[in-house]
């Protein structure tokens, strides 16, 4: 089995991210086991996401943080599907 790619990483947790949105925004932790990854690779690519707009914080209260996906996240989100089924 090959190890996945960034861009492999990044659509799994866009993918996470666009089903948990569903349940008023995505945990962190939720979106780390639903792309299978470990917390160090989850906050490097989290860290990404963030940084360039593709993510962004849904504050329901301090201790309750959740993440969505802005237009630009659900544009990616796209791409990284026609870009898959063309691989």
């Amino acid at each position: 089995m090959n190890p996945r790619s960034k861009w492999e990483i990044i659509l799994d947790m866009l993918i996470a991210i666009s089903e948990e949105e569903r349940n008023r925004g995505a945990k962190k932790t939720r979106i780390m086991q639903k792309a299978y990854l470990d917390w160090k690779n989850f906050e490097r690519h989290f860290g990404f996401l963030m940084e360039h707009g593709f993510v962004r914080n849904v504050v329901d209260s301090e201790e309750n943080k959740r993440y969505e996906l802005t237009e630009k996240g659900e544009e990616l989100l796209k791409k990284l599907m026609e870009l898959e089924k063309m691989l």
